[in-house]
């Protein structure tokens, strides 16, 4: 069977365009009230875990007193280490982790594949690259804001590549793009692996292996500024195209029958997921799977309908790099790892449990 009918299968588009507006009134406030409630409570965990352990009353009693809603009876220590250590960190974990999956559910319904995300198309490694100039040529001395605007410039080439080598082929099916990501990702790896080699001072190539790893150490509250209102303003867009793109996992053709642009709508899709993909990876490094796991679990769980996933999937996303993260720097004993360490470890037994679970179809 080929890879899109596979896909079709997998996604089961037509239900999707098939919600009630009634039904989908009703799910909504119940699945994100849940998961926003799981959510608070990861992030109070996270936040008061540590070499100084903070309890969950403790914890929430100093972000009301930093708030001004009374006194709290926490040390200066405790104060300090949960705003300014703990706090910004799993701010910008949430923030990062709602955009790659929010990008992740919209690159699987352009491309018809749960098997899609940023990081398998090349997105991720764009970002990661257009970051790494930034900071091999030291550009970011002069300007915070360019490491973000690079890193976003190379998500956008980076995706439009894969999408131009595609038309080129006359395939623009999944399995092609797909396949056409694997060869940008080599590419951008072999380009990265070359600067890291050549990186003129130790500074430069510890930012860089950075990069390459992954992680949200030493983030703060700029860090956090920086990245949240083009997250947010992503998603808000990317979640306008919901209905468009229910009806782009049926087909072009089908698209074009319920009078949706698909090409319009594709290439506005793409170039907002690589935006708030590499903003993302500006301030993270590149963090993989997240923006496949999250939105296919959600998809089993919820449904195909995009108009739920989108914000389920910006719950969700955040949740998951929040507990990940945790996971990294509690784990492991005294030498935490890096988060993106975690996420492939999640994420390549989910990715090869889902080919196994389908080699007869793809067979």
């Amino acid at each position: 069977m080929p890879a899109t009918a596979l896909a079709a299968r997998a996604v089961d588009p037509a239900t999707a365009v098939r919600t009630p507006r009634s039904s989908l009134a009703a799910r909504l406030p119940l699945v994100c009230g849940v998961l926003l409630v799981i959510l608070l409570l990861v992030v109070t965990v996270a936040a008061g875990t540590g070499p100084v352990s903070i309890a969950p009353a403790r914890a929430l009693a100093i972000v009301a007193e930093a708030l001004g809603w009374g006194q709290s009876q926490a040390s200066a220590a405790e104060v300090a280490v949960l705003l300014h250590v703990r706090l910004p960190r799993v701010v910008v974990g949430a923030i990062v982790g709602a955009a790659l999956a929010v990008a992740g559910v919209a690159m699987q319904g352009v491309f018809r594949n749960p098997l899609a995300e940023p990081g398998v198309i090349g997105v991720s490694a764009g970002a990661s690259l257009g970051a790494v100039i930034a900071l091999y040529f030291g550009l970011t001395s002069i300007s915070t804001w360019l490491l973000p605007g690079f890193a976003f410039a190379g998500a956008v080439v980076a995706v439009l590549g894969v999408f131009l080598a595609s038309q080129v082929a006359r395939r623009q099916v999944a399995s092609t793009m797909l396949l056409v990501g694997i060869a940008v990702n080599a590419l951008l790896g072999a380009v990265i692996s070359i600067m890291l080699a050549t990186a003129s001072t130790e500074e430069d190539l510890r930012s860089i292996v950075f990069w390459l790893q992954g992680g949200l150490d030493a983030r703060t509250w700029q860090h956090a500024k920086l990245v949240v209102a083009p997250v947010l303003v992503g998603c808000a867009l990317l979640t306008a195209f919901a209905r468009d793109l229910n009806v782009m996992v049926l087909g072009e053709d089908q698209g074009r029958a319920s009078g949706v642009n698909v090409a319009r709508s594709r290439a506005g899709i793409m170039v907002v997921a690589a935006l708030i993909t590499g903003v993302a990876v500006s301030v993270t490094g590149t963090i993989s799977f997240v923006g496949m796991v999250v939105p296919h679990a959600l998809r089993l769980a919820l449904g195909p309908d995009h108009r739920l996933l989108m914000p389920a999937a910006a719950i969700g996303g955040a949740t998951f790099l929040v507990l990940a993260d945790l996971v990294a720097r509690t784990a492991f004993g005294p030498a935490p790892i890096q988060v993106g360490v975690i996420t492939s470890i999640i994420g390549a037994p989910v990715l090869l449990l889902f080919v196994l679970c389908n080699r007869r179809r793809v067979l």
